[in-house]
């Protein structure tokens, strides 16, 4: 075998072939979700992703006797280092991400790169796995290897842990959990108790989105979660144009009765959605949406039916995180799309996440309902 050569890429067709290793790589991975081929083009593409305008991103591909045999990104987001060090990032701190690698040596190679390009850079230490940011699909996965992931989360092969881990500079910094539980069960008594509770309380009103007014419940959902996820580790705040990159993402798969808003005394507080498991739908057409997998999307997509639901985000406003109205607002809001989903979308499943392994609240309440840890994604740090 010769040498391996790592390049940066410079071309729309390296970009493409960036983008098209990873369908390679992982082809016999059947628990791997291929993107559709578009949405993965968009992700690396500045001008398409808004966190190109405020991160500094070079590709790298690895060549070895006229074959492709891996890939990595390494970046730096400027509103990341901009944040205080307590939260995670902080002055001095890029990532890495993006990896695909044919063996232990090509992974080395291509974090060694990573590494080279973040010191050129100025950083003194790197978070990673980011792919590519935090909002994305961050960490490594340690845990769950042996059923896909839902919407939006990241599968990696175990082996890549295992590289990372065997480098040995590299620590485990944080642990995000995902949650799975049974959605066709009632939840325990107690829980059942806390929501007839709220019920009762008329300064407690529980409601639905409406996607009729789609930008302004959108506002009002991101300004409850840069509120209440602002002291989190690794919050990196959402900018003008990722708010509406993320809301055209989003629309497709949002639909009112998964997504509660809830108010106290008449002020919106707290916020939880849900989504369908995109990933269900998507899994057979490997990442292809034509000739005729976009006319079967976009059938699903106006009706899903699915086994498993995904809450991906959920906060509470920080004044009163810490208290007994939270985690009570919390449970009705589950309870309340519970329902929905297995009324309405035939639904036998949820998954919550990611949640900090040290996010005490959130771990608690889901311990509560009965879920049980069916994911772990690793974030190592090494200092440069």
């Amino acid at each position: 075998m010769g040498d391996v050569t790592i390049q940066p890429i410079g071309t729309p067709r390296e970009r493409r072939e960036f983008v098209d290793l990873a369908y390679r790589i992982n082809a016999n991975d059947a628990n791997w979700v291929a993107p559709l081929h578009m949405e993965a083009m968009e992700l690396m593409t500045p001008g398409k992703n808004p966190f190109f305008e405020h991160a500094d991103v070079q590709l790298y591909l690895a060549r070895q006797d006229g074959r492709t045999v891996g890939r990595i990104s390494a970046h730096i987001d400027h509103l990341a280092v901009a944040m205080d060090p307590v939260q995670g990032m902080g002055p001095g701190t890029g990532n890495w991400g993006l990896l695909e690698a044919e063996s232990e040596g090509i992974a080395h190679a291509l974090i060694a790169q990573a590494e080279t390009w973040l010191r050129e850079k100025g950083m003194t230490r790197v978070l990673a796995p980011m792919s590519m940011s935090v909002w994305e699909e961050p960490g490594q996965l340690t845990l769950g290897h042996d059923h896909p992931p839902t919407v939006m989360m990241g599968h990696q092969p175990k082996r890549y842990a295992d590289y990372i881990e065997a480098l040995g500079a590299y620590q485990p910094a944080k642990v995000l959990r995902t949650y799975e539980l049974d959605i066709t069960r009632p939840f325990p008594p107690l829980i059942q108790r806390i929501v007839q509770s709220g019920e009762k309380n008329p300064r407690i009103r529980i409601r639905n989105v409406d996607k009729s007014k789609f930008d302004a419940e959108a506002a009002l959902i991101l300004d409850i979660l840069n509120d209440a996820w602002s002291d989190n580790w690794g919050f990196v705040p959402f900018t003008d144009t990722e708010i509406a990159y993320a809301g055209k993402k989003f629309k497709p798969i949002v639909h009112n009765d998964l997504i509660m808003i809830a108010e106290y005394d008449g002020e919106p507080v707290a916020f939880m959605m849900t989504l369908p498991d995109l990933n269900e739908a998507i899994k057979p057409m490997g990442g292809k949406l034509f000739p005729f997998n976009f006319i079967k999307l976009l059938l699903w997509l106006r009706k899903p039916r699915v086994r498993t639901m995904r809450v991906p985000l959920m906060g509470v406003r920080k004044k009163l995180q810490s208290s007994r109205l939270a985690s009570q607002l919390a449970f009705m809001m589950i309870e309340y799309i519970r329902r929905n989903s297995v009324a309405r979308y035939g639904a036998t499943r949820g998954e919550i996440g990611w949640v900090l392994d040290d996010n005490q609240g959130m771990n608690a309440i889901a311990d509560a309902i009965d879920s049980k840890v069916n994911k772990e994604y690793t974030v190592y740090e090494k200092h440069l």
